[in-house]
């Protein structure tokens, strides 16, 4: 399990954000903000409060908190991504058999005798 700092860090880069703009943002220095995502520093909850809203997330969200809607919405996003793979696998599987069935067409197309290599018979 990540830690909140590892979170923080996270959150921060999903962001775009630098510690830079965090710091900025916060009214601190780089080093102590820094400081706050290595974990060295203890964060007071007004200051954790303050980076969830720099963020634009929830305390819940930082904390690794979720409702039962974000997990019956996570538990939805796999099961589309399992059907999603399951039709892939089903498409894969058509395009080979298509392929082989055209390999062999083309095979027997090419060994059979062409119209003027076959022999009359009869009449």
């Amino acid at each position: 399990m990540k830690t909140i700092a590892e979170k923080i860090r996270l959150y921060r880069l999903e962001h775009g954000l630098s510690q830079e703009n965090m710091a900025d943002s916060l009214g601190i220095s780089t080093t102590a903000y820094g400081d706050i995502e290595r974990g060295k520093t203890d964060l007071t909850l007004s200051r954790f409060y303050q980076i969830a809203e720099v963020l634009n997330i929830s305390v819940a969200v930082l904390m690794g908190q979720t409702t039962p809607l974000q997990q019956e919405l996570q538990q939805l996003a796999v099961e589309k991504l399992q059907i999603e793979n399951e039709k892939l696998r089903l498409e894969n599987q058509y395009l080979r058999e298509k392929i082989a069935g055209r390999m062999i067409i083309d095979l027997i197309q090419k060994d059979a005798p062409t119209t003027s290599e076959r022999q009359r018979i009869g009449f």
